[in-house]
């Protein structure tokens, strides 16, 4: 075979290796990187040709990131923000998987409870806070109680969803062994309750993000969102919209990393998720 024929043989076959890469650009990256782009540009002109100069657009957001980002202020507001919401999850994913490991297995405690945990998870964060500022005062007890209650619901209800669809063949063969019901419900209904208790946890992260923010609005005590507030109140917008980024990122970087958790330690949930 010529070796110009053979060159154009190679570049054909090395065209069509490249064209799946190719494709899924098109079809997955350019429809969510063009409207996005198309929205910056919109909300970059209509500031610049309507609005006040003190008003945040994109170009300023960005040049203002590196200035807020080695802020003390910004710095001390984000550990405050992040170290309430890893204690109130904490305590939120203790207590919500036990009541809910309760609710899924004991038919009499979920009558006790049902409704009660129903009517919690839809009432709004927003009109306990009052109660809470004013029985843990204006402090960071009030903002704890609030990312607690924001969260634990989630938890609750997805775990006792898991714990009701355990197979029944897992519980006689506990049962066959003479397993006591505490040892059951920790070494297989918790196991088998899982990847319930891992799509309660996503929930429940942004609610107690989301309630964190509040109730530093509300409360006025420090955090990510008092340094929103304080900004946005003296026209400083560009450095309080790096604070609302930062949130936003913190919400999509715990989402990858829990699906990341469930396809490296749970590989038999939802493999049909692991091929798109």
């Amino acid at each position: 075979m010529p070796e110009s024929t053979l060159g154009m043989s190679v570049e054909v076959a090395g065209a069509r290796k490249a064209s799946p890469l190719t494709d899924r650009l098109l079809d997955t990256f350019l429809p969510r990187f063009v409207p996005g782009v198309a929205m910056l540009a919109v909300w970059e002109i209509v500031v610049r040709v309507f609005a006040p100069a003190y008003v945040a657009k994109p170009s300023t957001v960005v040049l203002a990131i590196p200035r807020v980002i080695v802020d003390p202020q910004f710095l001390t507001a984000t550990g405050q923000t992040l170290s309430a919401v890893a204690e109130g999850l904490t305590i939120a994913l203790v207590a919500g998987t036990v009541i809910g490991l309760l609710m899924g297995r004991s038919l009499a405690f979920e009558r006790a409870i049902r409704h009660y945990v129903n009517g919690f998870y839809a009432m709004p964060m927003i009109i306990v806070l009052p109660l809470f500022s004013l029985w843990f005062g204006y402090s960071g007890a009030a903002r704890i109680a609030t990312i607690i209650f924001a969260a634990i619901f989630s938890i609750i209800m997805n775990v006792a969803d898991g714990a009701r669809s355990v197979p029944r063949e897992y519980i006689e063969v506990g049962r066959s062994f003479r397993s006591r019901s505490v040892r059951m419900l920790i070494e297989i209904v918790l196991p088998a309750s899982t990847p319930y208790l891992l799509a309660g946890f996503r929930l429940a992260a942004g609610r107690a993000l989301i309630g964190a923010v509040v109730s530093e609005f509300f409360l006025s005590v420090g955090g990510l969102g008092y340094y929103i507030l304080y900004n946005s109140r003296t026209y400083h917008h560009d450095s309080a919209f790096v604070g609302v980024l930062l949130l936003a990122g913190f919400g999509v970087g715990f989402e990858l990393l829990v699906q990341w958790a469930t396809r490296r330690f749970m590989p038999w949930y939802r493999r049909d998720e692991k091929s798109d």
